[in-house]
Formats: C-alpha cells, structure tokens, sequence
C-alpha cells in the first residue's frame, strides 16, 4: 500500500507513475478524501475540546448553586457533534483506505517504460538453443509415454489438471528437492513448509486482495488457497517489530499453488504451461531500506542458477512498467527456452516491492540507532517454477527416440541416473 503523506505531497507524481502502469490518475480522490478525513478529525478534536471546558461550566455552576442547565445542553450538542464528527471521520478514513489498497506500487525511475510485455528489455541471454539434427517433440508428445497423463487429470477435476506418473512424478519430485537443497546450501535461504490455506489478512497483506479475487479459489469457510508460497512466506513478518540483527531474512518454500486463471481463457490449452494446480519453489528475503535492489540481484542469480544446473538456455528480461505485478517497483522475468515453440517462456519472477507490501502487513524494523522503527522492505522471486522447469527439461533434453537425458545436477535425485528411457516405467 501506498504512504497517504506520500501521496499528499506528491500528487502529480502519484498519477504520473499511475499512468506508466496504464492506470487512470487518482491524486485528486485521494486529495479530496484526505483533506475530508482531517477536517473530520479537526471536528472531532475542537468538538472533544469544547465538551471537556463545558463540563468544568456545569460542575462550577453546581458548586456555585446556579442552574447548569444550559452548560449541560451545551455538553449534549457537543456530544452530538463529537459523534458525528468520528463516524464521518471513520466513514472517509474506510474510503481512503480501500481506494490506496486498489492502487499498485510506484515503479522505479529505471523500470522500462511500456505498458505490456511489447516493451520489456532483454537484459542477457545465457545458454545457446539446442540444435537438434531431428523434430523436436513438445513435452505432450514426450511427456504421455512417461506418465504425463492429461486424460486422468481431465477425469478427475476438468480441464487445466494433471496427473503425473511413473517418470514424470519422480522428475517432478527431484526438480523441487534439487531446487531446495541449492538454495538452502548454496544460497543460505532457511526452508519453510508453510500452510496452503490463508485468512483474508494474509492476502491482503500480498496484494493479492481486494484486486485479484477472481484470480483464486476460496473454501466454503473462507480461507483461500495459495496463489504462491510468496503469501504465508512474507506474511510470517506481518505484525511483527524486527530486531535489524534479523535481516536480511530469506525463506524459500516448496508448496503446490492454485490458481483460477481466470483472464487467460483460450491461452496456453495444450500442455502444463497454464495449470490451476502446480508447484513452485519460491524465494522470500525480508530486509532493511537500502538493501532491497542488491537483495534483488542476488535473488536473480539465485533462480538463474537453478537454470544452469539444468543446463537450460534462458534469458532475462527487464519488465516494464505496465507488465510488472501489483506489488513490484522492479521486476526481473526469466525465461526459458522451449524448442516446441522456437521462443523463450516465463520460469521465474523476481520482484523488488519496496515498503509496498510491509505497510499493507505492518512489518516494521527497529532503527539501529535511536528510537522508533521503519517499515521493513520485501521481496519475492520463483526458485523456480517446477513444472515449466519439467517440461523445459523434457524437451531440450529430449532424444530422437524419445527417451531424456538427465541433467548431471539431477542425477542424484534419480538414484544416478542419467537417461529416462523412451516409453519406460519407474
């Protein structure tokens, strides 16, 4: 959530950063239900004021042995009018408060302009495509054999779900522990197995609420399924007052996600490209003002080298201003390479969100020197997603016969093997 005082002062840069976003202007609402929440709480104040010298009148009226009446018909209309002036005052506060949670973060000054994905900036490409001296199949056709199963999936819960088997649950299970132990050994990020079920509070405390309801499932009791581990994971410090010792604090998780997708009708229907059901293994750092762009750099290399280790080509793009998340001030994509295709697709997401998040949840720091605390700076990134990282495996380590060869950094996972056999069975 944005800072109100911010926007008070700031008002033309509010809209001028509104509009990178393809966003309409919102500094005069906001202005406007600013200024009516402190003429209320003014009100509020002089009328309380008031109130409390009336009522001295009506007890040095009594000691005196004169009527009071009049002071305590004073003390009434000045009750009255108290009253009235906090519930209009809380009445205004409710709509400045739901209209600044609908606004999305300020982008920085070197974010790409643009307002889609025609404008983000290809920052480096690592890895060159694979030549391949036949066809190339796409990760259907070479995944079915191995127990990538579409139809059960279908069978079961409609369209957008899979059931992976044999082969390909195995593959699946070893990308995530692969994924883990990397960055918890090599990175230094402490592993978290969070709840899938959260509260209101936890996604708003995100950004994905009141904005992106229809993008998630809810249960019948209200809780809502994870779009991301990013929300129980950034949420852990919602409410909290950190001691600065603390951080940076990184977290990583592996968990399933669910998502409606419900703008993405007729997108990406082949495949495992667009699922309501997947996993991912998400990298979390929470830390100081000042650190967050060097932490988002870090966080970068931290995902890209999970894509080495696969030996996957991939490339990293700088988003734009209208293609960033809700939350973001800076956004690095990358994307991997899928034969199938002949183009680069999105594995990874990491995002810099300043203070943006923290205001939302209250997550503060205590200041290293003097009193007082400042709200804690958060970021997100996918370390990466599993199941594009499957079928990104499948098909540039796929072989003219089907068959797959196993990334040596996978190996391990696999009892040590090197190959997945063409239409074989675990």
């Amino acid at each position: 959530m944005l800072d109100v005082r911010w926007a008070r002062e700031n008002p033309a840069a509010l809209d001028a950063a509104l509009a990178r976003r393809g966003a309409p202007p919102a500094s005069a609402e906001a202005l406007d239900l600013d200024q009516r929440r402190r003429a209320a709480q003014t009100r509020f104040q002089e009328a309380q004021s008031a109130r409390k010298e009336a009522s001295k009148a009506i007890g040095q009226a009594k000691a005196k042995g004169e009527d009071a009446s009049a002071a305590m018909a004073a003390v009434a209309d000045l009750k009255t009018a108290a009253d009235a002036a906090e519930q209009e005052e809380r009445a205004v506060a409710a709509e400045l408060d739901a209209l600044m949670a609908r606004l999305p973060n300020i982008p920085m000054d070197d974010v790409p302009d643009g307002l889609d994905e025609s404008a983000n900036v290809e920052l480096r490409v690592v890895g060159a495509p694979r030549t391949f001296p036949f066809q190339p199949l796409d990760h259907v056709a070479l995944g079915e054999p191995l127990g990538l199963d579409f139809a059960s999936g279908v069978k079961l819960s409609g369209a957008r779900f899979v059931v992976l088997r044999g082969w390909m649950a195995r593959l699946e299970r070893a990308l995530a522990q692969f994924m883990l132990d990397l960055h918890v050994d090599a990175h230094g990020y402490a592993e978290i197995r969070p709840p899938l079920l959260v509260r209101d509070e936890a996604m708003f405390g995100t950004g994905q609420l009141p904005k992106f309801a229809e993008d998630l499932f809810q249960t019948t009791e209200g809780r809502w399924l994870i779009p991301t581990a990013e929300v129980p994971l950034t949420n852990l410090v919602g409410g909290e007052i950190l001691d600065p010792a603390a951080l940076p604090l990184r977290m990583v998780a592996h968990t399933p996600c669910f998502r409606s997708e419900a703008g993405s009708a007729g997108r990406d229907t082949r495949g495992m490209i667009r699922m309501h059901q997947f996993d991912k293994v998400e990298l979390v750092s929470i830390v100081q003002e000042g650190a967050g762009l060097e932490e988002l750099e870090r966080m970068t290399q931290a995902a890209e080298t999970v894509l080495q280790r696969l030996e996957l080509p991939y490339r990293v793009m700088a988003l734009s201003a209208g293609d960033m998340g809700f939350g973001a001030r800076k956004t690095y994509d990358l994307e991997v390479w899928l034969p199938s295709q002949n183009t680069y697709r999105e594995i990874s997401s990491c995002s810099f969100c300043g203070d943006f998040q923290a205001r939302r949840m209250n997550a503060r720091v205590r200041r290293a020197e003097g009193k007082g605390t400042d709200f804690v700076h958060t970021l997100n990134g996918s370390g990466v997603a599993v199941g594009r990282a499957l079928l990104a495996v499948l098909e540039n380590h796929q072989q003219a016969d089907g068959a797959i060869d196993v990334p040596a950094a996978l190996r391990p996972y696999l009892g040590g093997r090197d190959n997945i056999p063409a239409k074989g069975a675990a």
